[in-house]
């Protein structure tokens, strides 16, 4: 999957689109994909001056938003609705998040994600991310799919 499929799956774009690639997708178990971080990246800027690192936040946002395309690739399309077919998988809870290696400008993250469980509209699963083979971060989380259409959300 390359960077305009993976745009056209999920809804963020730049500065805040974190997948550049998929490199291997099976639906309704796991998925596989990269995030090439430039000197770029904007939050260098702050993050910091004379030390860029990246935010661990948005590593986790890179995986997630790596779980986000396995959960709606995962989706039956029997389950979509003429009145919402553009539902969106949307951050609910992170679990058990642990940092193990900076990633600095250069590095590229392969992102790994498997489905732990789902139970209705709800996706529990669980991310690594890696540089060069290293950890750089672990965590389970739980995205939710959401018609961005509703008034009620969950």
């Amino acid at each position: 999957m390359d960077h305009p499929t993976v745009a056209s799956v999920l809804p963020h774009r730049y500065p805040f689109l974190l997948v550049d690639r998929v490199v291997e997708i099976s639906a309704g178990r796991r998925i596989v994909a990269l995030k090439n971080v430039t000197i770029n990246e904007p939050f260098f800027v702050g993050h910091f001056p004379d030390h860029p690192l990246m935010p661990g936040v948005l590593i986790c946002e890179a995986v997630v938003q790596a779980g986000g395309i396995l959960a709606r690739s995962s989706v039956d399309p029997s389950e979509e609705t003429p009145q919402s077919p553009s539902r969106l998988a949307m951050l609910a809870g992170l679990d058990h998040v642990r940092f193990r290696r900076q990633v600095i400008p250069g590095d590229q993250l392969l992102m790994e994600v498997e489905i732990l469980r789902r139970r209705g509209t709800f996706w529990k699963m669980q991310g690594t991310a890696r540089v060069e083979g290293q950890v750089a971060a672990e965590l389970e989380f739980t995205v939710v799919d959401v018609d961005p259409e509703s008034e009620t959300q969950v």
